[in-house]
């Protein structure tokens, strides 16, 4: 199969492979063709100002990124968590691949002190922009995948996103917006017994910068489910999620219990 050429910028060779060399660390990846990374931090105000310059802008490159975003984190969160329904996972993604979690990325990255872009842009705060920012971490994301397809396919890329998103699922798991075990859970209760489920902090152990917190989710003082997690949020969103698989199977006989690792 014949690839695709990309249009990169005319820019010397010297500026391309600055910004490669500033970035290969904290993005973990070394460009071969520096020009591709350019391109991706190239800004469309820019490419208007200096069309001579920059002939194109990170536009597509940000709509291929868009999808490679997509697959790879939802790769990740399918292998990652066997257990975790459709809807859940689609919740997952969706708040891992939203602006407000881009953006932030991008900012640790440095992007925006990266990014060519037009002096009014420029002037008006472009640079701190959340919508440039994580548009631009996107065009990052398929500079990348283009320029290690030919040799390692998605492997390059699938370690990039890997290093840079698994450590924020454990914050967005944690985020009510995400999971909802225990509305799904609240609702059922309501629904059957007019009475809230409520929930009950059990244990806790482990060093401060890793504490593990025991749930329990109780009924009328019978208990449901019990679960655990790195927090008492996770731990009782694990708690409901244990509660809602012994509804489920209630030939168990004994309250059901989910792990941090089965919940999230």
């Amino acid at each position: 199969m014949t690839l695709p050429t990309v249009q990169a910028p005319k820019d010397a060779p010297g500026a391309a492979a600055a910004a490669s060399d500033r970035l290969a660390e904290r993005l973990g990846y070394r460009f071969r063709d520096p020009r591709l990374l350019l391109l991706a931090l190239t800004h469309k105000s820019y490419a208007n100002e200096n069309p001579l310059d920059a002939p194109a802008d990170n536009e597509r490159l940000e709509f291929l990124g868009d999808a490679v975003l997509d697959l790879l984190v939802s790769d990740l969160l399918y292998v990652r968590f066997p257990d975790m329904t459709e809807g859940s996972l689609s919740k997952l993604r969706a708040s891992l691949v939203a602006e407000t979690s881009l953006a932030p990325l991008a900012s640790e990255l440095d992007l925006g002190a990266e990014l060519r872009m037009g002096r009014g842009e420029d002037s008006s705060g472009g640079r701190a922009k959340p919508s440039l920012l994580s548009d631009a971490f996107e065009a990052v994301v398929a500079a990348v995948y283009l320029d290690s397809r030919a040799d390692r396919g998605l492997a390059a890329i699938h370690d990039v996103i890997e290093r840079l998103i698994a450590p924020r699922i454990e914050r967005a798991l944690d985020s009510a917006a995400v999971f909802d075990f225990k509305t799904e859970l609240q609702e059922w209760a309501q629904k059957r017994y007019k009475e809230p489920v409520v929930y009950r902090i059990v244990s806790e152990g482990g060093p401060d910068h890793e504490k593990t917190f025991a749930a329990a989710a109780l009924l009328r003082e019978r208990e449901l489910g019990r679960g655990s997690g790195r927090s008492k949020k996770l731990a009782e969103q694990a708690a409901a999620r244990a509660a809602l698989e012994g509804l489920r199977n209630p030939d168990r006989g004994t309250p059901a219990q989910a792990s941090e690792g089965a919940a999230s």
